[in-house]
């Protein structure tokens, strides 16, 4: 008589997405009557009735900037599925992660550099290029090439993480409006990427269905905005180059960025950020199935979105008005949460409910210091050199986060690659601490106020 097993199911309660999504739309819209008392502040995107020159630049960015994210969405949920499609083992994705993080570990700070050269719009077209060719590559090619379509994605996945926030400030700067409007902006890059992240998995599951064969839809779907982005960037903002050359630009960026420990700190603590949620990305889903019951990764996914949009929301609320806090403070409390929540997974726990919730705090954590971050940036380093110095801090990440997909090829225990994670947060709240120490920094003057 044979044995039937029967298979344990964990299910996330859907309850979740409503408390998510009610904390989200109350933290924004509760936010412009909660700040009122802070008399300098600027209006927001969701103040209506307020028709400024800064409001519709800030929409009409926005808007582009969303659009940038559906397409780099798309790809981080077709890529998985099209791999597996395929029949692609463990091997050759692991082989795929290395092409990818090799080729952004040398391309990143020459392309943030060649940004701050030819000009950010530019190379943001060219991030809507890249996704163009590999659309129509994709289309036309029954079994793309694993080690070109992985280098071209990186491209594009870096340029998108530096290139759209630079040509915003540059932008900003250019068109006369106050510094501290900016921090609406930045929290708000993070809310709608985000949202648009999640609303990309749902079209491509829309667009790829319950099929397990080749499925172009999905590279239609980026084709399409890939293009509407590019004309929207093109009838954008004017921008001129500066006319430095690359001599007197590198003389700058050596005095400015390598000669200022101000930079080194803020560097650092950048790319400690990244290298972590490199980390957990590669290893949450085999973290989260390791007790053998059968979970629905792609419903705990929009969960992690959702708490890194209500962290973001928290940005605006600690760090302006009477009451504000001191922002490298905050960030020194963030990053040792940060390391806390992963000290507690790096330690085998396999509760999946306890698991998702230290996710879910992680990413609500993300979402508060990326903009923090971002106002550093504004704060210490002058907006002619702003891409070179953040695609210097991504090099860094991805060599460290290459090595780490060498151990777990090599079968190093995720506990031990979460543990480098935490020592690595720790260390970016250390660098905080010391950017506190150091005081004002000399470059204020270079920006508008």
């Amino acid at each position: 008589m044979g044995v039937v097993i029967e298979s344990s199911v964990w299910e996330l309660n859907p309850s979740i997405f409503l408390f998510l999504s009610v904390c989200c739309c109350f933290s924004i819209f509760l936010y412009p009557h909660l700040s009122n008392l802070n008399l300098n502040r600027t209006s927001t995107i969701f103040e209506h009735g307020v028709s400024s020159s800064f409001t519709r630049f800030q929409r009409n960015f926005l808007f582009i900037y969303s659009i940038a994210s559906v397409v780099e969405g798309l790809w981080s949920v077709f890529g998985e599925f099209e791999l597996a499609s395929y029949g692609i083992g463990r091997e050759e994705m692991i082989l795929s992660l290395c092409y990818g993080y090799t080729t952004a570990l040398f391309a990143a700070p020459f392309l943030g550099m060649l940004s701050d050269l030819i000009g950010h719009k530019k190379v943001c077209l060219i991030y809507c290029i890249l996704h163009f060719f590999v659309g129509v590559w994709k289309k036309i090619t029954q079994q793309p090439s694993i080690f070109m379509t992985s280098i071209f994605l990186s491209m594009a996945n870096t340029i998108f993480s530096f290139s759209f926030e630079t040509w915003m400030v540059t932008q900003h700067e250019k068109q006369g409006h106050r510094l501290d409007s900016l921090n609406d902006t930045y929290w708000l890059m993070t809310f709608f990427e985000s949202a648009c992240f999640i609303a990309s998995q749902m079209f491509a599951n829309g667009l790829i269905g319950n099929s397990m064969v080749k499925n172009t839809a999905p590279s239609s779907a980026v084709i399409f905005l890939a293009i509407i982005c590019f004309i929207f960037l093109t009838r954008g903002w004017t921008e001129t180059p500066g006319a430095t050359s690359f001599k007197e630009y590198s003389l700058s960026f050596y005095a400015y960025i390598f000669g200022d420990k101000r930079m080194w700190l803020l560097t650092l603590a950048q790319a400690c950020l990244h290298f972590s949620i490199g980390i957990l990305w590669i290893l949450w889903a085999p973290t989260v199935v390791a007790d053998g019951r059968e979970v629905q990764l792609g419903l705990i996914y929009p969960c992690f979105l959702g708490s890194r949009m209500l962290g973001s929301t928290l940005f605006p609320c600690l760090t302006s008005g009477p009451s504000s806090f001191r922002i490298e403070d905050c960030l020194i409390y963030a990053y040792i949460t940060l390391a806390a929540l992963l000290l507690i997974v790096a330690y085998d726990y396999q509760e999946i409910g306890v698991l998702v919730t230290l996710f879910s705090l992680f990413h609500a954590c993300v979402g508060f210091i990326l903009p923090s971050l971002a106002r550093l940036r504004t704060m210490h380093v002058p907006n002619e050199l702003r891409g070179g110095m953040m695609g210097l801090s991504l090099a860094p990440a991805n060599a460290a986060i290459l090595l780490s997909v060498g151990g777990y090829y090599r079968n190093v225990g995720n506990a031990a690659l979460m543990a480098f994670g935490v020592f690595g947060l720790l260390l970016a709240a250390g660098c905080m601490h010391a950017l506190k120490q150091c005081g004002k920094q000399p470059y204020h003057n270079w920006h508008k106020q």
